[in-house]
């Protein structure tokens, strides 16, 4: 089970025109908003990864002003964790689970859960928070993380694993999240 001393978000590479072509973007968008601003009720580490913004273009405006407290590390290489900078921001978080989201899910979302593990670290892929531009390389991307050992979640499902109690003071707050 996921627990909130131990759990971290990576928002992977939702950026420019490329993250509203990806297949049913709309509902992509909606969930990361939601899993974003629960990760960030439930005050657990974020880190934003952008592919090549000169290209590419920057945090996709849907979710960016959720962002904005959060460290974001521009990167070349497709799998994050060829970045020394996320690699140190990952490790300064001192988190042994990360959920990820992002796009496209068999390129940088796929390389950057398998460098993760490579790390030793678990990962919880948030199935629909991740998107490619065709859903095959998207359920392709789901099936090999999950013969690597990477857990799947949606956002509902860990958000409500995290917050764990109705009883909690943060409940209210979070339901009008996750509704």
């Amino acid at each position: 089970m996921l627990e909130r001393n131990n759990t971290g978000l990576i928002v992977v590479d939702i950026q420019g025109k490329l993250s509203h072509l990806v297949h049913n973007s709309e509902v992509m968008f909606r969930n990361v908003a939601k899993l974003i601003k629960g990760s960030s009720l439930l005050e657990l580490p974020v880190i934003v990864l952008e592919q090549n913004p000169e290209k590419l273009g920057k945090t996709a405006e849907e979710i960016q002003p959720l962002l904005t407290d959060y460290p974001c590390i521009k990167k070349y290489a497709f799998n994050g964790c060829a970045d020394p900078h996320f690699v140190d921001q990952v490790n300064k978080a001192d988190v042994q689970y990360w959920l990820i989201c992002g796009i496209e899910a068999h390129v940088c979302v796929y390389q950057t859960a398998m460098g993760l593990k490579g790390m030793g670290k678990s990962i919880e892929l948030v199935v629909d928070c991740i998107g490619s531009r065709e859903d095959s390389n998207k359920q392709v991307a789901i099936s090999k993380l999950q013969k690597h050992d990477v857990g799947i979640t949606t956002a509902e499902m860990c958000l409500f694993e995290l917050m764990k109690d109705c009883s909690d003071p943060k409940f209210k707050s979070f339901l009008d999240i996750v509704r």
